[in-house]
């Protein structure tokens, strides 16, 4: 027992889990949910932050329960989890107090790091679908959420998509993960929004803007960056709709990249090249 003993004390402790997940209805705000369905595939109006949400230290990030299945951003002026205290919604007098806000503006794009499929020259929506799951998930070092949209027309059939986001603690980035559930391969479309004004910038494996964003929710106009990283041997074409640098995939089961967001309320962080060497 004293050798136990000895050894347990001499072992390292166990990190805090610095990450969190988030997913409620309004009206039943208190009774925190793991996983809600719906047929009409559409909650956006009834279902907390419009979806499922996840946060790392750095932002936190929701998928909208709806056909636009698009990863909208909130962003932070100090590391810290909110999402328990503020429901992604602080008032004005929290966001003065140096809460984050929702400074990301989606509309009607992906968003940053959404994803859809193609066909025939076209981006295809997640929907219609005969069911659509929203899930999250904590544990270890790290939590994620999930929309499965069941039943989506592609090329004369129907097909499953998952896609998941996972924060882990200790970094900037979010991984977001496609897959076809059902087999089959689809070409899936993602990318990143972007307004007139904003920065952008891309490399190779990366595209990135800087900039304010067509604000309707918070506080303040505060500029942001966001970044998309990707694997280029993954897609087959690239293209600038105006609104949208979208990414479209070669024919695959699978597809994988990382998002990442950074506010100019962030200390060191406050220009593109700042933020692109954070990134780095």
């Amino acid at each position: 027992m004293i050798l136990l003993l000895a050894a347990l004390a001499g072992s390292p402790a166990r990190a805090e889990n610095k990450t969190d997940a988030s997913l409620f209805m309004l009206a039943d705000s208190n009774a925190s949910q793991t996983e809600i369905r719906s047929e009409s595939g559409d909650l956006y109006k009834t279902i907390g932050h419009h979806g499922p949400a996840v946060e790392n230290e750095w932002m936190a990030l929701r998928m909208y329960f709806n056909q636009t299945c698009a990863i909208d951003v909130y962003n932070k002026s100090r590391p810290g989890l909110e999402l328990k205290q503020t429901r992604w919604y602080p008032d004005a007098q929290k966001q003065k107090e140096g809460w984050g806000a929702d400074y990301y503006k989606v509309g009607k794009t992906l968003g940053l790091g959404g994803v859809r499929l193609w066909d025939a020259g076209k981006v295809v929506k997640l929907n219609p679908v005969s069911m659509r799951t929203a899930r999250i998930f904590k544990g270890g070092d790290s939590s994620a959420m999930e929309m499965i949209s069941e039943g989506v027309p592609y090329k004369g059939r129907k097909v499953d998509i998952l896609v998941r986001v996972t924060v882990r603690s200790g970094s900037r980035f979010a991984e977001v993960g496609a897959e076809v559930l059902n087999g089959g391969t689809v070409r899936f479309v993602t990318g990143i929004n972007h307004h007139p004004g904003l920065e952008l910038v891309e490399k190779k494996g990366m595209v990135a803007t800087w900039g304010t964003h067509p604000e309707d929710v918070a506080a303040e106009k505060v500029a942001v960056g966001a970044a998309l990283i990707y694997n280029p041997d993954d897609f087959a074409k690239r293209m600038n709709t105006g609104t949208e640098f979208l990414l479209i995939s070669k024919p695959t089961g699978k597809l994988a990249t990382r998002i990442v967001s950074a506010s100019a309320r962030e200390p060191e962080i406050n220009t593109m090249k700042q933020f692109l060497e954070s990134i780095d």
